[in-house]
């Protein structure tokens, strides 16, 4: 989901896509030292690993770019600053990229980061034999190589002007290298403010400052406690009992609650995060590109966004690509609901009557319950018969999600339309939760993804937000905004809004009030 570049600012009254008035969010005056910040978080399972390739949303991600850096990362104004490295630029053609590495940031054990670590830290996600999600981003680079310690060249089948971008995703913190050319994920080592204390999956993680970092102006806090509070009721319940000091994804039917209680503040970002239900395409039913049709007229997004975001969104179009994007299809047709033409693609289909399952639990996003829950009713009315199966919420991202066959899934974008594209939509990508293949898309991903004309691109990618919309197997009814809640006791200074929690870089940016 990509977050709007020109999103509103935490700290900063204004509008949101959805129309709401944002409250002031507190701030001091000036960052300070000291503290320990206890954060309840969405999204940890008792599978949580600390090895990057199998990162999902969730406390880890949080906790391991406290731990670790990216060579890049995303700024409050959603561009791509240099983090590891110094610098960073591309031949003439976009095609070669060049990054030189600081020379004063170093592991926690004191070893400088050389470019042996980066390209250790890169491959983790390349060849044959890994199982990281974010490979199929990386299939586009041919060639990692060293000029020396402190030079990173990476070599691309073809040019990419977003290719900076891409290596701010979390997946892709850097880590030491072993002997053998390896990632050393095991060592929990990492170049960023803080080391592991404790880890123990799905429950809690326990953070500590290390005096030696090479960021001066961040890493703030003294410690950090990560406790996974899956259940939004009582995530929300430690904020207001005082066990937590913050929050990620406040159970929206209750927010206006918290907007009232005296001593919290309301962080509100609008970006590209969007809940999706994918359906796989190369299984029947869902092969067949009418009844997917069907299933996406039979949604009705407007209640969706009313009932289950509160307004706190806006409606989406079965594309992941959102009005904050900078080659966002404006014009192309809404898909509303519809029964008369969801039971019209039913009939073209030959499934008229058909009953399907589809399974969600709250782990997948806040509401998805409830949201599939108004899914089955509308459907019902387009004479789909939706069998909604509760699954536990422990274990959701590892047996549900791309393991059934029609689910509730949840995306916080990524920095580019290229990356989002390439990482769940394209051919035979590891995220690919649809099983979505589509010829003429997938040759337009590396045409747009070469184009340095951006006219061009802008036509590219317009056509290809058309093609997944319509024949796409992803309904995609609504677009979400950030919403994170902290005590005052919470200082910040202006909110990425590229996902919740400052970009989950929380832990690393805010400080004790």
């Amino acid at each position: 989901m990509r977050l709007s570049r020109r999103a509103l600012l935490a700290g900063a009254a204004g509008v949101t896509a959805a129309g709401l008035i944002l409250p002031r969010a507190a701030r001091a005056a000036e960052a300070k030292r000291g503290g320990t910040v206890r954060i309840g978080h969405a999204g940890g399972a008792s599978s949580d690993s600390l090895d990057p390739a199998t990162y999902a949303a969730g406390p880890v991600v949080t906790a391991m770019l406290a731990v670790c850096n990216n060579l890049v990362e995303i700024d409050a104004k959603g561009q791509a600053v240099p983090e590891l490295a110094e610098s960073f630029a591309p031949d003439a053609e976009a095609k070669v990229w060049t990054f030189r590495l600081r020379g004063d940031a170093t592991f926690s054990d004191g070893r400088k980061v050389t470019a042996k670590d980066v390209i250790a830290s890169f491959n983790h996600h390349r060849g044959d034999d890994t199982k990281s999600g974010a490979k199929g981003s990386l299939e586009q680079v041919t060639d990692i190589r060293a000029d020396g310690d402190g030079v990173v060249i990476f070599e691309l089948s073809a040019p990419n002007a977003d290719f900076a971008y891409l290596t701010s995703d979390y997946h892709f913190v850097i880590m030491p290298a072993k002997e053998d050319g390896t990632l050393d994920w095991q060592s929990q080592l990492g170049t960023g403010g803080y080391v592991i204390e404790n880890f123990e999956p799905g429950v809690r993680i326990s953070l500590k400052r290390r005096d030696d970092y090479w960021k001066s102006d961040r890493a703030w806090f003294d410690a950090a406690v990560l406790l996974t509070i899956n259940d939004p009721t009582a995530r929300q319940n430690a904020l207001m009992t005082g066990e937590v000091d913050i929050i990620n994804s406040p159970d929206l039917a209750t927010l206006h609650l918290l907007q009232r209680r005296p001593g919290l503040q309301l962080i509100e970002v609008t970006g590209t995060a969007h809940y999706t239900m994918p359906m796989f395409c190369d299984q029947a039913p869902f092969s067949d590109v009418n009844l997917r049709r069907a299933l996406k007229y039979a949604v009705n997004r407007q209640e969706i966004l009313e009932k289950v975001l509160r307004g706190h969104g806006q409606i989406a179009n079965d594309s992941p690509i959102a009005p904050a994007n900078r080659f966002y299809a404006a014009d192309l047709p809404q898909h509303a609901y519809d029964p008369e033409k969801a039971k019209f693609y039913l009939k073209q289909a030959g499934m008229e009557g058909i009953k399907l399952q589809i399974s969600a639990a709250d782990a997948a996003s806040v509401g998805a319950l409830d949201m599939v829950q108004l899914y089955q009713q509308s459907a019902a009315a387009a004479g789909i018969t939706l069998d909604v199966k509760r699954e536990p919420d422990d274990g959701y991202w590892s047996n549900v999600w791309l393991k059934k066959p029609f689910c509730v899934s949840y995306w916080n974008g990524r920095p580019t339309e290229d990356d989002m594209f390439s990482l769940v939509y394209a051919k035979g990508a590891e995220w690919n939760e649809s099983h979505w293949s589509n010829d003429r898309f997938n040759e337009l991903l590396l045409k747009a993804r070469a184009e340095l004309d951006e006219g061009l691109r802008r036509e590219m990618y317009h056509e290809m937000q058309a093609i997944v919309s319509d024949e796409g197997g992803t309904v995609i009814p609504i677009f979400v905004n950030y919403i994170d809640v902290a005590t005052d006791k919470i200082g910040h200074g202006e909110v990425a809004s590229n996902r919740f929690l400052d970009g989950w870089k929380v832990v690393e940016r805010w400080w004790m009030a």
